[in-house]
């Protein structure tokens, strides 16, 4: 790092009930921000396809699949954006232009479809793609610089605590409540849309304002670097270190199965099994609700019992096991039964709560590169955008030629992929290897301790 930091050493006196437990004392308000942030940014989460139909009309309406595909791509390359930004400028001034982004052109998304201008819905909503990735990542980029290295993982899974509650767990419930205050229907999803400008506000003044820590205030990358160096340096990292492309590798294949299961099990469920579609949408909550409840849970257990060691039976067998049952126990029990669509709910669940296990993955990827921690978390949270792509790319690809069970076997496949490239992510956690690395440069290929 270009400048002298406050990384914090677990243990030290006047430590914090929160430092304890995973969450730097320092950053407090930067993860209450994000869970604000996220749940403004989640708001329209499960409304905005058909909004934007009905708004655009005839005319419109077949374009909403391709400026939603267009918003992803835009979250994509923020993604890589905001690590790499981070490294450059230091995460606290990405963070604001993450804010202005968001909050500039969804005011400005707010106008194009009041006036049903196609092309300026679809420019503005790009842009604003970019906004929540700059913000929430840089944040984790600052995490994984403060945090002592032996907390790392509980830091992340907080991080996702607080990120996954927000999109979309509270930004839902919000809207529920939201839409019928502002009039119901379309008027009553124009009026959230507005108000989640609040909730992103609030939740930027809260980081803004409230951390004070001076190391995400300043360029993280190595001083005699230049601009174009930093900004490419997640790639060529890629390129250069084979245990950072694994770590990209394992990252993008941790939800892929998620998001492809959304796209075969919806009329499965729904339809084939004759649940209907309030119950799937109820099954869907419940496992978004057991991996949120399981990801800080997950990233303390990986300081204590290893990164690696917890990705790999937890993250990767345990959401491979997690995803066979989730396919087949629906199929095992009477279709349409009360029983057994809870027993198939707990399968669902199990699945759930063992994508969780992946979460020390965020601590893995910053102390295989120590000197371009921003770098590293470029190419962790662009994997994260990649693996929708990567899910659903499965689902197009397979299901023609060998259905939906041979979809469901091939993500089993890459688990299995996973498993045998973590066994070259093992870095030490401890305290002491981390600074033994910032004063000697080292590049993290150290003793394997506690992997």
């Amino acid at each position: 790092m270009s400048a002298t930091t406050t990384k914090a050493v677990a243990g030290e006196p006047g430590e914090s009930w929160l430092d304890r437990i995973g969450i730097p004392h320092s950053l407090r308000w930067g993860f209450l921000g994000v869970l604000i942030f996220m749940t403004g940014n989640g708001v329209e989460s499960n409304f905005i396809a058909p909004h934007m139909t009905q708004a655009l009309g005839e005319a419109g309406a077949p374009l909403v699949p391709t400026i939603i595909a267009m918003y992803s791509l835009a979250v994509l390359l923020a993604s890589y954006l905001s690590g790499a930004l981070a490294d450059l400028f230091g995460p606290r001034r990405v963070m604001l232009l993450g804010f202005l982004i968001w909050v500039v052109f969804e005011v400005a998304f707010l106008w194009s479809l009041s006036i049903d201008s196609v092309v300026m819905v679809f420019v503005t909503y790009f842009m604003r793609g970019f906004g929540f990735p700059l913000f929430a990542f840089a944040f984790l980029v600052w995490i994984n610089a403060v945090s002592p290295r032996s907390r790392n993982g509980a830091a992340v899974g907080w991080f996702y605590v607080m990120f996954t509650g927000g999109l979309p767990t509270l930004g839902s419930l919000f809207a529920v409540v939201s839409i019928p205050f502002f009039g119901g229907g379309s008027t009553g999803e124009v009026g959230s849309m507005w108000a989640s400008t609040g909730l992103v506000t609030l939740g930027f003044l809260l980081a803004w304002f409230g951390v004070r820590e001076p190391t995400g205030r300043q360029r993280l990358a190595p001083s005699g670097e230049s601009a174009s160096e930093v900004i490419t340096s997640g790639l060529r990292l890629t390129f250069r270190e084979p245990r950072v492309a694994m770590g990209f590798l394992v990252r993008l294949i941790n939800t892929a199965p998620e998001f492809g299961m959304f796209v075969i099990l919806p009329a499965v469920i729904a339809d084939d099994l004759g649940w209907g579609q309030s119950r799937w949408l109820l099954m869907t909550t419940v496992v978004y609700a057991g991996n949120i409840l399981f990801n800080a849970a997950f990233g303390t257990l990986g300081d204590r019992w290893g990164w690696t060691r917890t990705v790999r039976w937890f993250g990767v067998v345990g959401s491979a096991v997690g995803l066979l049952a989730w396919w087949y126990v629906p199929h095992m029990v009477p279709a349409g039964s009360d029983w057994g669509y809870f027993v198939s709910l707990a399968a669902g669940t199990v699945f759930g709560i063992m994508l969780a296990g992946f979460v020390p993955m965020g601590a893995i990827m910053p102390a295989l590169v120590p000197e371009h921690k921003g770098a590293a978390m470029a190419m962790y949270t662009t994997a994260a955008g990649g693996a929708i792509f990567l899910g659903t790319a499965v689902v197009a690809v397979v299901q023609p030629l060998l259905g939906n069970v041979g979809v469901v076997w091939t993500f089993v496949a890459l688990y299995a992929s996973a498993f045998v490239m973590l066994h070259w992510l093992k870095v030490d956690q401890s305290d002491e290897a981390e600074m033994a690395e910032a004063s000697s440069g080292h590049t993290g290929e150290v003793a394997y301790g506690n992997a």
